[in-house]
Order: structure tokens, then C-alpha cells, then sequence
């Protein structure tokens, strides 16, 4: 058959969706101090040792680099760009010690800053295209620091008022419900009621595991899941349980008690606390 002269098929490039950037700046009462910009100005007279190829370089005209370099000392507690005299070379312009931690910490927190907008983005596709009170709760939620290793966001279902306690009934998700006892004036002082968001603390520590579905326990949470993880330490282990759509519980247990309950990654299991051992905490 007669050499056809046919156009190389297209490549198939995948699909990548938005991503959120981070971009810092370092303000002062007398107007910004560091920024992205300046930063790649200090790298590049790190490595170049010269304002005029470090300018160059980040783009920048020699005279914004000087301003630049001149309000960065201006503000700051200590130099971070010095000019050295002399030499075989003629001197340069040179970042001095302060000036390299100066980048570093930037760097740092930028860093910190990405991987913070990077786990929003992974839930984003849990908030509603402009529910703007969504994304502020989302927010909220990521940005609240608590020791306890399971932190769920739940709904007020149901509550139940006693003499001294209070039990509060929670949705997790479509499948999962749990159950918090705590006191009328922990109630009172949270202003607990109906249809609100609250978050629920459970320390893995308090977390057991069963696997057995015939047992029965006095405990009131049961939540079963899939073994996602199992990090082994001397003498406990750590077991990470998947409830699926994204949500994942984690129980700290004895080795003895993974062997004996033969706990491994895909097999099915239950966690269990009781309702005493969640901690309510709302949104403020």
C-alpha cells in the first residue's frame, strides 16, 4: 500500500483541574517588607553576587533593585543585603546571615501555606459552587488545631435533655450517626441546638475494635470501616479505618490486640467509643 502522510495523532493530556497558589507578603506599619518578588531578589544575589545579574534575573531595572534591596534593610532589624569592597573581583552585593534566614523562613511558611491551600482544594468538591458559608466553614474547620486524632464535622439531629446531661444525636455522613453525653452547662454554654454544625473530638486512645458483627457492646458509637492503615510501634499500633467518601477513623490498640483480631489492610472492622468519649466543639 502506497506511504500515507498522515498527521501524528493528537496526545492525550490529562486533565488537570484549578489549583490555588499561594502568594505571601510581609507587611509593616511602614508598607510591605517582603514578597514574592523580593525574595527572588535575595535568591539571586545569593547566587550571583551581583544586584545588576541579580536583577536581571527576576526581572527587575537596577535602580527597583536597589530600591527594593534599600527598603528591605530600611525595615528590617538587622541588614539582609550587604556590599562588599575590594577584592580580585572588584566586590559585590552579598546577603548576609540574617538575610539567608530571612529566605528560609520565607520559604517555610510558603510552603506551609501550599500544602494548607492544596488539602482545601482536595475537598473542594465537597462545597457547592458559590455556598460561600460552606467554603467559610470549610475553612474554619481546617484551620482548628486539637490533639484528639479524630475530628469529625457533624449536624445536630436530636437532642435529648436530662436532669444533668445532655444527649446529643449527630449525622456524620449518609450512613453514620453518633451520640455525645455531655453537660447541661457545656450544652447551655455551646448554645447546642438543631440543624447546627458542631465538631466531634474522639481521642484514638478511647477508640476499640471489633470485628466480630454479632458482638454487642454498651458502647453507643459504632462505625464500620475498611483497615486503610496499620502503623506498628513497640508495644501499641496505630489503625487507620476508612468509613468511606473521605472520612477515615483511627483507633490506637495493643499489637497483641491486631494479632489477635488479625487486623490487616482491606479487611473489615468496627470502631467503637462510647458517648462520653466525645468532645463537642462548635465553629465560632
Amino acid at each position: 500500500m502506497p506511504a500515507t502522510n498522515r498527521p501524528p495523532a493528537p496526545r492525550k493530556t490529562k486533565a488537570v483541574g484549578p489549583r490555588l497558589v499561594s502568594k505571601l507578603e510581609v507587611s509593616t506599619e511602614l508598607g510591605a517588607f517582603l514578597g514574592d518578588t523580593r525574595i527572588r531578589l535575595l535568591e539571586a544575589i545569593e547566587q550571583y553576587g551581583s544586584i545588576s545579574q541579580a536583577a536581571k534575573h527576576v526581572p527587575l531595572s537596577y535602580k527597583a533593585a536597589w530600591d527594593a534591596v534599600d527598603a528591605m534593610n530600611n525595615l528590617a532589624d538587622q541588614p539582609l543585603v550587604e556590599r562588599s569592597t575590594g577584592g580580585k573581583h572588584g566586590g559585590g552585593t552579598l546577603l548576609t546571615d540574617h538575610g539567608r534566614k530571612v529566605v528560609s523562613l520565607y520559604r517555610a511558611v510558603e510552603a506551609e501555606y501550599q500544602m494548607a491551600l492544596d488539602r482545601l482544594m482536595a475537598q473542594w468538591g465537597d462545597v457547592d459552587a458559590g455556598n460561600v458559608r460552606a467554603f467559610q466553614q470549610l475553612l474554619r474547620r481546617m484551620g482548628m488545631r486539637t490533639s484528639a486524632r479524630n475530628q469529625f464535622a457533624c449536624t445536630v439531629i436530636g437532642l435529648r435533655e436530662g436532669e444533668v446531661d445532655y444527649e446529643v444525636y449527630l449525622r456524620l455522613d449518609a450512613h453514620n450517626e453518633l451520640v455525645a453525653v455531655i453537660t447541661r452547662d457545656s450544652a447551655e454554654q455551646l448554645g447546642i441546638e438543631i440543624g447546627m454544625e458542631v465538631v466531634a473530638l474522639v481521642k484514638a486512645s478511647a477508640v476499640l475494635l471489633l470485628t466480630d458483627e454479632g458482638l454487642r457492646t454498651s458502647a453507643r458509637n459504632h462505625l464500620w470501616g475498611t483497615v486503610e492503615r496499620v502503623v506498628d510501634g513497640p508495644v501499641n499500633a496505630e489503625v487507620i479505618l476508612s468509613l468511606g467518601g473521605g472520612k477515615t477513623v483511627t483507633a490506637v490498640v495493643t499489637r497483641e490486640s491486631v494479632v489477635s483480631l488479625g487486623l490487616a489492610v482491606g479487611q473489615r472492622a468496627c470502631a467503637i467509643f462510647k458517648s462520653s468519649s466525645v468532645i463537642l466543639s462548635i465553629l465560632g
